[in-house]
């Protein structure tokens, strides 16, 4: 994809714990940049994602997710992690996720979070919220898969 198909990024610099020996990002740390942007990505729609939880007893489980390596991300380099919503579901959200070098087209990483909504009392995957929905939709326009 083009960076400009993503209309949301998070900044990071990458710090030293969270490198290698090379002085490359470890790869667990992907995981952590992904999970962080997809949180700014909802406070920036904006939605209320804690109060979601505290009002219905119900969570996003990350049932998903898969980085493709392109190129190292070393220590002190500054980067943006891309996020969009591709698909909405009944239950769940899929995300689709570049890293880039901060404003730069060269491509470091790229994936993809499947999130599915579940009540933590029962373990079972619930309906999508309404209100995330439309505001995913608002935000992301006609791209959008259902």
């Amino acid at each position: 994809m083009a960076k400009s198909d993503f209309s949301f990024a998070w900044p990071f610099r990458v710090r030293y714990a969270e490198v290698d020996g090379q002085r490359i990002v470890f790869n667990a740390h992907y995981l952590t940049y992904i999970d962080t942007a997809i949180t700014e990505y909802f406070r920036a729609l904006p939605y209320d994602y804690m109060g979601q939880v505290e009002r219905t007893g119900e969570d996003y489980h990350l049932v998903r997710s898969l980085v493709e390596y392109r190129k190292p991300i070393h220590f002190d380099e500054d980067i943006e992690v891309h996020v969009r919503t591709s698909r909405i579901g009944r239950t769940s959200l899929t995300f689709l996720i570049e890293i880039h070098p901060q404003g730069q087209d060269d491509l470091r990483a790229s994936g993809e979070a499947v999130w599915v909504n579940a009540d933590q009392a029962t373990e079972k995957s619930a309906a999508l919220p309404s209100e995330l929905m439309e505001k995913i939709t608002a935000f992301e326009g006609e791209a959008l898969e259902r």
